[in-house]
């Protein structure tokens, strides 16, 4: 597939099919993953590959609990609460899989200041961005779709419980997968000369 059709064609996807998505396609997106830059060669990023449902609904429930509770503090009313949290259990939990992206931060090179480990640590992050990104183009050139949510970041204590993670794994993202039920209208882009600030 041409790479700018699969880099404007990808959406984010919010209800799929009931199909199983074929593990070797799950296995070719982790090895898209591989080959993004990452500081040092060092792949800090490790990934959970979950398919079974009561998992899925497991994960579902622990964060829509932490997620629910973050709402009530935004003032949101118990209905309106109630309706979002349904779509995000939904969301997840009916996606035939999801793959949790992890942060993982062993391997990178230490620093005797804080400046500079806060620097290696956000290359990390920066890098985990680039893999997620692989993962999602790999996906979409397999008629996959795909969807990236942060929601990890807010509970990922939770996460790392429901998934009996490592404490030096830390969630940053959840990416369901499957086969789109419909594919989303895409919403506006800037074009360059907006992105752009200066051009010397």
């Amino acid at each position: 597939m041409d790479l700018m059709h699969a880099i404007q064609g990808r959406r984010s996807v919010r209800a799929f099919r009931p199909d199983a998505v074929n593990p070797a396609h799950l296995a070719a997106m982790i090895d898209a993953a591989a080959w993004a830059p990452s500081p040092h060669g060092r792949q800090p990023w490790r990934f959970v590959i979950l398919t079974q449902a009561a998992i899925k609904q497991q994960l579902a429930a622990v964060m829509g609990t932490t997620w629910r509770t973050h709402l009530a503090q935004d003032g949101l009313d118990a209905a309106s609460i109630e309706r979002r949290y349904q779509r995000s259990l939904q969301r997840i939990s009916q996606a035939p899989a999801i793959i949790i992206a992890c942060l993982y931060l062993e391997d990178l090179d230490p620093y005797p200041d804080a400046q500079r480990q806060a620097a290696e640590t956000t290359m990390a992050i920066q890098s985990l961005g680039c893999a997620i990104q692989n993962m999602l183009l790999t996906a979409y050139a397999l008629g996959l779709g795909t969807g990236w949510m942060c929601a990890p970041l807010f509970c990922p204590h939770e996460v790392r419980s429901c998934l009996n993670l490592a404490a030096d794994l830390h969630p940053h993202a959840l990416i369901p997968v499957g086969y789109p039920a419909h594919i989303p209208t895409p919403k506006p882009r800037h074009n360059g000369n907006k992105l752009v600030i200066e051009w010397t």
